[in-house]
C-alpha cells in the first residue's frame, strides 16, 4: 500500500512539474516574441549589434512575426472599400447591360449592401456589425421595420416584372424584397423573413405574416416568439437563422426553389454581398460542373469577395449607383417605392385584441387613410397560410415524423 501511495504522490509531482515547465516555455515564448517585435519595428539601419544577433537567434519567430504581418496586410486590404471612378462605372455597368439583356436565365444574389441605403448596417463593411464588435465597439440596435425598400429592391422588382431576372436568392431577413412587390414565387429568403412567423405543428406548415418584428424574443436556438397558433395552439417560431446556428435550420423558406434556380442560371448577379457565406452553399454555384459550363459571375460590391477571381465582372461601386445606370442602359423605368402597393398589408394577419400584448416592436403604420382598410383579425386567422415545404425544409421535417411516431 505504502509503495501505491508513493508511486500516486510521484505521477502527481511529475503531472505539475510538466504543467510547470509548459507555463514557463510559454512565458518564456511571449518575452522572445515580445522582444523580436520591438526590433522588428525599428528601422535596419537603426538596429544595435545586439538586436541583430537577436533576430539571427531567433530566425523562427521573425519568420512567424513577418507571416502574421502579411496576414494582416492582406486582410486589412479586403476591407477596404474600393470606389470605381465615375467613367469605368458606366463601362462596367455597360458590360452587365448585354450580359443581363442575353442572359437566358439571370438569378440575382443578394446581401446585406443592398440594405444600407434604407438605413439597415451591413456586416462587413467598415461601419459594419461585425467590424464594430471586432474592434470592441457597442452596435446599436436600430428598428428594421422602420425601413423601407430601396432603389435596387425596387430595380430588381421591375427586372423581374420585365422577365430579365428569374429568381432572387437574398441573405436578408428585413423583408424588403417581399415589400417591394417581389412575387413570392421568384424569391428565396435563406436566412428568413423578421416578419413571418409559423406553426410547425401544423401540416402542411401555417405562416402568420405580422406588421412587426416578430424575433424581438427569439435568440440563438431560441426560436419561440411567445405566441400561438390559432388554429392548433401550437407554439409559433421565428423563421430566422440566427448568428451561430448551423444544421438546425437545413433548407429555410423556399431552399428548393434556390437550388433549382441556380442549377438553371446561365448568369449570376451578386449584390452587396460579401459572399462569405453563400460560398458556403455548394449547389448555388454549379461548381459539380467544369468551369466552363458554370453560370457567368457578376459581381457588384464595394470589398473584396472569395468569389472575385471566378467573376466575368466586378463592380466596385455602391448598389443603388449601380442599378440606377443599369435601368438607364436598359431604357426600364423604376418606380418608387409606394407604402399603398406594399403587399405586406394584404398579407399580414393582424393579432388577436388578446395578443396585443405579445409584442412590444413599432407596427408597420399603413398608408394614410388606409387605416381601416386592414383585414379583420378573425378572418384573417381562419385564412393563415400553409406553407407548402414547411420553413425548416427536409431537415426539420425529419424531426416532425419522428415526434409523430413516438
Amino acid at each position: 500500500m505504502a509503495e501505491e501511495a508513493d508511486t500516486g504522490v510521484s505521477l502527481r509531482a511529475e503531472r505539475k512539474a510538466l504543467e510547470k515547465a509548459k507555463i514557463l516555455q510559454r512565458e518564456s515564448d511571449r518575452r522572445t516574441f515580445s522582444l523580436v517585435g520591438r526590433v522588428l519595428k525599428k528601422p535596419e539601419a537603426e538596429r544595435s549589434e545586439e538586436e541583430a544577433a537577436v533576430l539571427l537567434l531567433h530566425r523562427e519567430t521573425v519568420e512567424e512575426l513577418c507571416k502574421r504581418q502579411v496576414r494582416r496586410t492582406v486582410l486589412k486590404r479586403k476591407q477596404e472599400e474600393v470606389f470605381d471612378d465615375a467613367d469605368q462605372l458606366r463601362n462596367k455597368v455597360r458590360q452587365l447591360a448585354d450580359a443581363v439583356k442575353q442572359a437566358k436565365h439571370l438569378v440575382v444574389y443578394t446581401g446585406a449592401g443592398i440594405s444600407t441605403a434604407a438605413s439597415i448596417p451591413d456586416y462587413r463593411g467598415p461601419n459594419g456589425v461585425w467590424t464594430q464588435l471586432q474592434k470592441g465597439r457597442t452596435v446599436s440596435s436600430s428598428d428594421l421595420s422602420k425601413a423601407e425598400p430601396t432603389l435596387t429592391h425596387m430595380c430588381i422588382k421591375m427586372l423581374h416584372k420585365e422577365k430579365l431576372v428569374k429568381h432572387v436568392v437574398s441573405q436578408n431577413c428585413d423583408g424588403l424584397h417581399l415589400r417591394s412587390g417581389l412575387s413570392r414565387q421568384a424569391l428565396s429568403e435563406l436566412h428568413g423573413n423578421m416578419f413571418i412567423e409559423v406553426c410547425t405543428s401544423c401540416s402542411p406548415v401555417r405562416e402568420y405574416v405580422r406588421l412587426f418584428d416578430v424575433t424581438e424574443r427569439t435568440s440563438l436556438h431560441r426560436h419561440g416568439t411567445g405566441r400561438r397558433c390559432n388554429h392548433c395552439g401550437g407554439e409559433l417560431r421565428d423563421t430566422i437563422v440566427h448568428f451561430g446556428e448551423r444544421g438546425t435550420l437545413e433548407q429555410p423558406l423556399n431552399w428548393k426553389g434556390a437550388a433549382e434556380a441556380a442549377n438553371m442560371a446561365d448568369v449570376i448577379l451578386c449584390l452587396g454581398s460579401s459572399l462569405k457565406v453563400l460560398k458556403k452553399y455548394a449547389c448555388l454555384w454549379s461548381m459539380n460542373r467544369p468551369a466552363n459550363r458554370r453560370p457567368k459571375l457578376y459581381i457588384v460590391n464595394l470589398q473584396w469577395t472569395p468569389k472575385d477571381d471566378l467573376a466575368v465582372l466586378k463592380i466596385n461601386g455602391k448598389c443603388d449607383d449601380v442599378m440606377r445606370l443599369l435601368m438607364e442602359e436598359l431604357s426600364i423605368q423604376t418606380p418608387v417605392y409606394d407604402r399603398v402597393e406594399d403587399p405586406i398589408f394584404s398579407l399580414a394577419t393582424p393579432l388577436l385584441p388578446e395578443e396585443d400584448d405579445s409584442r412590444t416592436r413599432e407596427v408597420i403604420a399603413p398608408p394614410n387613410g388606409q387605416e381601416d382598410s386592414l383585414p379583420d383579425c378573425r378572418k384573417q386567422v381562419e385564412e393563415a397560410t400553409a406553407v407548402q415545404g414547411g420553413w425548416f425544409g427536409r431537415g426539420y421535417g425529419k424531426g416532425r415524423k419522428k415526434k409523430k411516431a413516438s
